[in-house]
């Protein structure tokens, strides 16, 4: 993993959990090219070697923004052919995420507009600062949804509200998020990274094979028929009989410890 990325900061917590950063404040963290090439990077990289990571907390830098979304001082003037160029590094820097292995809580420190509500939505699950605001705003530029927004929110808040945000371009409050269902849990903003690094270091404390196989039968039985979806969840369950993790987590159990797991 490499951590001279030009937009992000990634700082290993307790060995097994990442911190990694949106950093760029001074345009509010907004996803110009560079960032969705570094997104891109990280993300790809842990579907080959996840490093012995077990969790990663995704922020935005400072106390105002998550990420406001893509740059538009970058995209003013951009050539129809520079757009769609750029955005292809989006999409697939959507697909890196999604495609992650290693759980991802996206902790929400302020706006997450356009294309940050979006890399919000594609994490595993968010804890938001209670001055985070949330919002689809592309309809009014001309544009919409097209990093996994129109996908992301109705499976997060349903159908009907979605379409009311994303059409509209209304934005909505961390409270309002948690009572839809796209947020979790709202705190305080001194208290949102401790909050989060909190239940990362309950997941990593869990079998990590167990957990990648518990994210992955989820996502990918989200998208089958139930009888299709319960065959993949028994075929993820059956990887793990064979691992020292399961027969250690027994024999933790029984002889009433903490167990050691080694992710083998």
């Amino acid at each position: 993993m490499r951590t001279d990325l030009e937009t992000l900061t990634v700082q290993r917590r307790d060995n097994h959990i990442l911190l990694l950063t949106l950093n760029r404040p001074d345009a509010a963290n907004a996803l110009n090219t560079q960032m969705g090439l570094d997104l891109v990077e990280l993300f790809e990289h842990f579907s080959v070697d996840i490093e012995g990571l077990r969790a990663i907390v995704l922020t935005g830098a400072g106390s105002k923004a998550f990420c406001a979304g893509g740059d538009l001082k970058q995209r003013n003037g951009m050539t129809d052919e520079a757009w769609q160029a750029q955005h292809l590094v989006f999409e697939r820097m959507l697909r890196a995420m999604l495609a992650c292995p290693i759980p991802i809580i996206a902790a929400v420190n302020g706006a997450a507009y356009g294309g940050g509500c979006e890399i919000a939505a594609a994490a595993d699950f968010i804890y938001a600062s209670d001055n985070a605001r949330f919002a689809l705003t592309e309809v009014t530029l001309g544009i919409m949804p097209g990093a996994g927004g129109t996908q992301n929110l109705p499976r997060a808040i349903g159908e009907r509200r979605a379409k009311e945000m994303i059409l509209s371009g209304l934005p909505f409050s961390a409270h309002e998020a948690e009572v839809w269902g796209l947020v979790n849990k709202v705190v305080s903003q001194e208290q949102l990274l401790d909050a989060a690094f909190a239940i990362a270091s309950r997941i990593a404390g869990n079998g990590p094979i167990a957990v990648r196989q518990a994210k992955q039968a989820i996502h990918r039985g989200l998208q089958m028929s139930l009888a299709d979806g319960l065959a993949f969840e028994i075929e993820a369950y059956n990887r793990l009989v064979p691992t020292e993790d399961r027969r250690e987590g027994v024999a933790a159990f029984n002889e009433r410890r903490k167990a050691e797991f080694k992710g083998k």
